[in-house]
């Protein structure tokens, strides 16, 4: 047998990894992604891209700054997000009021229409991607846990 059969065949053992909840949430993370770029790569969106869309459609006039430090994202992936939004005709930029130096994020007709349909597939995928889970009493234990590691 070949090294690579063999590694195929034998169970990888995590060792020390599999009581490292970091490592954990990592894999958790990738597989979710992985299956949402498959769902979404016909509506050219990313997991990042939906999340500030998502921000925006809930907070209409808040500053990209507002949106990039909801996501923890730095100011220039932030810009580079809004501009690839703003081309995709799904949020506009306009002045802010409060501050003439900012600008505020809006969704337009066309984003709030993707977004119905962006939602729609997103809670699809989730409730796909949970179904390992019990029942929503453990999905609302598992959002609620993340919430607390990640505040």
């Amino acid at each position: 047998m070949s090294p690579e059969n063999k590694d195929a065949d034998n169970k990888i053992d995590y060792g020390l990894l599999d009581k490292v909840v970091g490592y954990r949430l990592r894999r958790a993370q990738m597989n979710f992604f992985a299956t949402f770029s498959e769902v979404f790569s016909d509506l050219g969106i990313s997991p990042g891209l939906f999340a500030v869309i998502a921000l925006v459609e809930s907070n209409p006039g808040r500053t990209q700054t507002a949106i990039a430090q909801a996501l923890g994202n730095d100011r220039s992936a932030m810009v580079a997000a809004v501009d690839k939004l703003e081309k995709m005709k799904i949020i506009e930029r306009r002045p802010s009021k409060s501050d003439r130096r900012s600008y505020a994020l809006y969704m337009t007709q066309t984003g709030n229409d993707f977004f119905k349909t962006a939602s729609k597939r997103v809670m699809d995928h989730e409730k796909e991607m949970t179904s390992c889970l019990k029942d929503e009493k453990e999905v609302a234990w598992l959002l609620e846990t993340l919430r607390t590691l990640s505040d």
